[in-house]
């Protein structure tokens, strides 16, 4: 039995007990449906191999070989992770578009007796929806930016939004990155096509009548790219800017840059990329400041001499609407804490404006 995608919002509940991705391992890395395993029906060389053979050769040859390589994955499979299962598992399974790979490995897993699912047209079903939704739609989301200059809290007080029931699209959370020039994080950014397949399986979970709190970001966190449909949404956003002293944000920073400042070689090199913007005796200094661990110092001055400036030109470039401001005079966690009903109802007014 084959199921047929027709909007984002069913990947919240996929009528199946597993996933199974039967693409090779290197088409896995790059996307994947939410909560897929990768079970490669064919390895990425095996799939080379078959690839060459189907194009220089013979196409039954190569079908010939194929199947003998998926035959061998799938056995492999259902000895080891497959295993554990009894006969009342449900698994879906797909591939590139819903082709010989899904339909070879559902084939065996339906024989032995599991009802077993194929999606229809694959993988790329799922991902003409995510562009449909993120490239060629005007999303049905009432944006409410999250401005403030480095250092004001803006990712914490987007999680604590969330708890708090707020709607909130975490942009760094799920490009894992900070943003900033610094921002790197351990284990890497996603693929982009991983990044918007996240993303529009957030904006799905949505409800268009209420706000949503967006992080004001440049049109790119790290190296991904914010899609078309929700960068035209957050250019015509309603914009709160928290703002709070440099202190303050200084301290704040050389905390949430911990894993930063635990790495100082890696840190000086981070720096070595501002020569450029900042000249050599600024960036020497601020070496310095790390070799001395001197974190809040280098933190404020970065905020004075780089981020500040770096933010107004921005803001001046993509010609932001005027903000409210929300001035907090300390960014811990429990002056955060007691700053949401303010912000909230910040929130709450601007969006109906």
């Amino acid at each position: 039995m084959k199921l047929t995608l027709t909007h984002i919002s069913q990947l919240a509940e996929l009528p199946c007990d597993t996933l199974i991705d039967a693409r090779s391992p290197a088409e896995f890395a790059e996307d994947h449906l939410p909560g897929a395993i990768n079970l490669p029906s064919l390895s990425d060389a095996e799939r080379a191999e078959v690839g060459t053979i189907y194009v220089q050769e013979d196409r039954f040859k190569a079908r010939r070989i194929g199947a003998s390589m998926v035959a061998r994955n799938v056995a492999a499979h259902l000895e080891g992770p497959l295993a554990q299962y009894d006969g009342g598992w449900q698994p879906l399974v797909y591939c590139w578009r819903g082709g010989q790979r899904s339909g070879s490995f559902a084939s065996i897993l339906d024989q032995i007796g599991w009802r077993v699912r194929l999606l229809e047209g694959g993988y790329r079903a799922y991902r003409r929806l995510v562009v449909q939704l993120l490239y060629e739609e005007a999303l049905p989301l009432r944006p409410v930016l999250l401005d403030g200059n480095t250092g004001t809290a803006k990712t914490r007080l987007l999680a604590l939004l969330g708890e708090a029931g707020v709607q909130v699209i975490d942009l760094e959370g799920l490009a894992n990155h900070r943003g900033s020039a610094l921002g790197a994080m351990s284990g890497g950014q996603p693929s982009q096509k991983l990044f918007e397949g996240q993303l529009a399986q957030r904006i799905a979970a949505l409800d268009p009548k209420k706000p949503v709190v967006i992080e004001a970001e440049s049109h790119k966190v790290g190296a991904r790219m914010i899609p078309p449909s929700l960068w035209t949404a957050m250019k015509y956003a309603p914009v709160l800017r928290i703002t709070a002293p440099v202190a303050e944000r200084a301290r704040y920073l050389a905390d949430a840059y911990g894993d930063v400042t635990r790495a100082p070689d890696s840190l000086c090199s981070m720096l070595d990329m501002l020569r450029h913007l900042r000249g050599h005796g600024t960036v020497d200094r601020w070496q310095e400041m790390v070799a001395a661990g001197d974190f809040i110092a280098l933190a404020e001055e970065l905020i004075r001499d780089h981020y500040d400036p770096s933010y107004q030109r921005a803001r001046e470039r993509h010609d932001m609407p005027p903000a409210r401001d929300v001035p907090l005079t300390a960014l811990d966690d429990g002056a955060l804490r007691a700053a949401l009903p303010a912000l909230m109802s910040a929130i709450e007014t601007v969006s109906a404006e």
